[in-house]
């Protein structure tokens, strides 16, 4: 990749300072991936620290016609941080700043690079949270959240970033600074805030957003039950649903990754059981605990070994730090992994699971599993050596497996990952050229082609080629691009 001109090294560090302008090759390699397996280098690397800069940034890299891709903390998973055409990187990690929070309207202003966890912190003092808990909560930040739509495992009773997201503010691709959405109940016009969030960065560059809180709860309890198999652990997720219980959440995590978040944290998780199932259940005190018996109840009716309760603070901390760390915990059994986050209809989840024991066999590869059960969003862990040759191509192709099974079961692509590189060849599987035309007519309306190109939608030689044609035919190339 060519060298970035030394005009535009000049022009950037008018904007950010030259600490904030990386373009040697050392300074570059640390961003040339994110948490997925696919890796390339940006031309430039700039560090804005406020809406204005980064403006000004947008500006200047339209000037020189560059690419931009915004990025948060790098914690995605579906490589959407990547810079696949090179250009100018925009990690948004300097614009930290909480600005306001209105306790009585329940809502704070924050920048994009905030950390989420950072946001409840915050909010605590007023009696108040930001619901979505991604397991990265303690590093990613709220743009890479509104960018991915992120989920975790509360987001089972609360909703995913979406519900929680009232306002933007975000950078067109000229430099241009707007608001969308806001704190009323209701806007007329397009909703361009829901456009917005869960765009991959394709759109806008997202430098604030106003999030809605909610009360902390005034009692948690926390059940894990240890069951034979992840069967079984399915069954019981199926009837505490039936049985009109939501809990906060509601995780599956299987034998493999069990023993790998014991060997890592020593969480005191049972390793002789084939699965356990964590289940929080939150609010009024009594309703509480009137909802974890019944739960607990359910569980043993479905074969659970025993059932652990925890309603104070450290015990639940324990119980969900196994599970929180549970995808770098899987570093021990392999040097490399590859995480999906298919989902399919939370009474398919036995099907799915079972599938995918189908697809480690033949291709060779273990597979652990940790799932939100509750919206059963599936995260198979296919583990690998990349050192190894062809095992980086065999764990691709076993996923593709995996997310072409999700869909057979009549389930989507990714439940909090968002598309990005991983999956935008597999969109036709789920969407016809109507619809993929329809999506991407949004990028020239936002004229946003030069936003985080090659993201999303499927692009280049693929065997979807054909499925793809008379929609590019339609909206163009460059909508694609």
């Amino acid at each position: 990749m060519a060298a970035p001109s030394k005009a535009l090294i000049r022009d950037l560090r008018r904007v950010v300072g030259e600490a904030h302008v990386l373009h040697r090759p050392e300074e570059l390699m640390a961003y040339e991936y994110d948490a997925a397996v696919e890796r390339a280098l940006p031309e430039v690397v700039v560090l804005p620290a406020s809406t204005e800069e980064a403006a000004r940034v947008v500006a200047v890299a339209q000037e020189y016609d560059l690419p931009v891709v915004p990025r948060g903390a790098g914690t995605g998973l579906s490589g959407g941080a990547i810079p696949t055409h090179g250009g100018l990187l925009l990690p948004l990690t300097r614009m930290r700043r909480i600005h306001e929070i209105d306790p009585q309207g329940q809502t704070v202003l924050v920048d994009a690079g905030v950390v989420n966890l950072d946001v409840s912190k915050a909010a605590a003092a007023h009696g108040l949270r930001f619901a979505p808990d991604p397991s990265s909560q303690k590093a990613c930040t709220i743009g890479g959240n509104v960018a991915e739509n992120a989920g975790g495992p509360h987001c089972l009773a609360y909703g995913v970033t979406t519900n929680h997201v009232v306002g933007l503010e975000g950078v067109l691709s000229d430099g241009t600074v707007v608001w969308l959405g806001g704190p009323a109940r209701e806007y007329p016009g397009y909703d361009l805030r829901g456009v917005v969030v869960g765009s991959e960065g394709t759109l806008v560059v997202v430098t604030r957003a106003q999030l809605r809180l909610m009360p902390v709860p005034e009692r948690t309890h926390t059940l894990l039950a240890p069951f034979h198999s992840v069967d079984e652990a399915g069954a019981a997720v199926s009837r505490i649903i039936a049985a009109g219980i939501v809990p906060a959440a509601l995780e599956v995590m299987d034998q493999m990754a069990l023993q790998a978040v014991e060997e890592a944290l020593q969480a005191g998780y049972p390793q002789d059981a084939g699965a356990v199932l964590l289940v929080e259940v939150e609010g009024l005190a009594e309703a509480v605990e009137e909802e974890a018996e019944e739960v607990e109840a359910l569980c043993r009716a479905c074969g659970a070994t025993e059932v652990w309760s925890a309603d104070d603070a450290a015990e639940r901390d324990r119980l969900w730090a196994g599970r929180k760390a549970a995808l770098g915990a899987l570093g021990r059994l392999a040097p490399s992994y590859y995480l999906l986050d298919g989902v399919v209809p939370r009474s398919r989840i036995r099907e799915a699971l079972q599938g995918v024991r189908r697809i480690s066999e033949e291709y060779g590869l273990p597979i652990a599993n940790v799932l939100h059960a509750g919206d059963g969003n599936l995260h198979p862990c296919i583990l690998f050596d990349e050192r190894s040759q062809g095992e980086l191509q065999s764990a691709m192709k076993a996923g593709g497996d995996i997310l072409r099974l999700c869909v057979d079961l009549g389930g989507a692509l990714s439940g909090e990952h968002g598309v990005g590189i991983e999956k935008s060849a597999y969109m036709p599987l789920l969407f016809g050229p109507a619809d993929l035309e329809a999506m991407a007519r949004l990028r020239p309306a936002f004229q946003s082609e030069r936003f985080n190109p090659g993201k999303v939608f499927p692009n280049g030689a693929s065997c979807f080629e054909v499925s793809q044609g008379s929609a590019i035919a339609r909206a163009g190339l460059e909508a694609f691009i």
